[in-house]
């Protein structure tokens, strides 16, 4: 019994140590998609976002933004891309911020 719980605590304490590690070495384009949490991408001046979306491998690690030159008189806007999880946890945003 006692063997049990010291094997349970050491895991518990490497998880502890190694899971910030982990997230340590990830982009926020990473942590924000696989972890939840925030991303904010300042697009380029005289850009607007038209579309955006995680593609690639395990779970869609990359992602992909489609621009636009803005229209003369075009006001510069924040445009948020959410992920929606059935769960409800650990959902991913980016912020999208536009400027002339």
């Amino acid at each position: 019994m006692k063997k049990a719980i010291l094997i349970y605590l050491f895991i518990a304490v490497l998880g502890f140590v190694l899971f910030p590690a982990i997230l340590q070495g990830c982009t926020d384009n990473q942590r924000a998609r696989s972890f939840g949490g925030t991303e904010t991408i300042d697009l380029p001046k005289g850009q607007r976002l038209v579309n955006a979306t995680w593609k690639g491998e395990k779970g869609g690690a990359d992602l992909w933004y489609l621009t636009e030159p803005m229209p003369v008189g075009y006001v510069p806007q924040n445009k948020t891309f959410q992920e929606y999880s059935n769960l409800g946890i650990m959902n991913g945003t980016v912020i999208f911020v536009e400027s002339n």
